[in-house]
């Protein structure tokens, strides 16, 4: 009851954000002056961005927890939140090229912001390869939790990314007070609208998971009586 009831009251909170959000990005924020009209998908590739950081940084969280308490729930946590962080890890991906391609004349460029967030793409998948070369479903998880603790190192290096090394990936214009307070409002409430999607998605994944190993346990217990029966 008390899940069920904090889904919905995320679900209400998402919806009025995301449509605030869609409100500000086509209506109330003004066209950047020197980008144009292409630089509105800054509203979206910014929140993707930050959320593939944020499942990561999960990732990691539930990962030592997992190692230090042996809990299932843990690696529930874990990997509920990879299969969302490589969704908004590919939005991202996708998104920076379609910026890239009118601004910098490109669609890719090794810059490394860019090549360290390919990176934890890669990251994620060797999460998923790791679980799924493992024969049993304990040390899978234990393989997924160690790359998921190791892989975390890059997740800082892309926030530092153009401070580290020189590139043509715009540095952090938030901190640096390089937008217009309209555009700053926006891109909260954009980043507020996006976290409670991800909150929302997580929390779902997660009862998900937890039915599925439910299923699987009875299951185990009808196969393990019926053996019982036919002795």
């Amino acid at each position: 009851m008390g899940k069920s009831y904090l889904r919905n009251i995320l679900s209400a909170v998402s919806f009025l954000l995301m449509a605030a959000s869609l409100y500000m990005v086509f209506v109330y924020v003004p066209t950047e002056a020197t980008m144009g009209i292409v630089q509105r998908i800054f509203y979206l590739m910014v929140p993707v961005a930050w959320l593939s950081l944020l499942s990561f940084l999960i990732v990691f969280i539930g990962s030592i927890l997992y190692l230090r308490k042996k809990q299932s729930r843990w690696d529930v946590l874990a990997r509920s939140s990879a299969e969302i962080g490589i969704i908004f890890t590919t939005l991202t991906l996708i998104t920076g090229s379609l910026w890239a391609r009118p601004v910098w004349g490109v669609w890719w460029t090794w810059e490394p912001r860019l090549t360290a967030t390919l990176v934890l793409w890669f990251i994620y998948l060797a999460y998923f390869l790791a679980r799924s070369l493992a024969a049993e479903e304990h040390r899978g998880a234990t393989f997924a939790a160690v790359v998921g603790i190791l892989g975390f190192v890059d997740v800082p290096i892309i926030g530092l990314a153009t401070t580290l090394w020189r590139g043509i990936h715009p540095g952090a214009l938030i901190f640096q007070g390089g937008l217009a307070p309209s555009m700053l409002l926006t891109l909260m409430v954009s980043l507020a609208a996006f976290t409670a999607l991800y909150s929302l998605l997580l929390l779902q994944r997660i009862s998900m998971k937890n039915d599925e190993i439910e299923i699987k346990r009875l299951l185990g217990l009808t196969a393990e009586r019926h053996n019982t029966g036919d002795r």
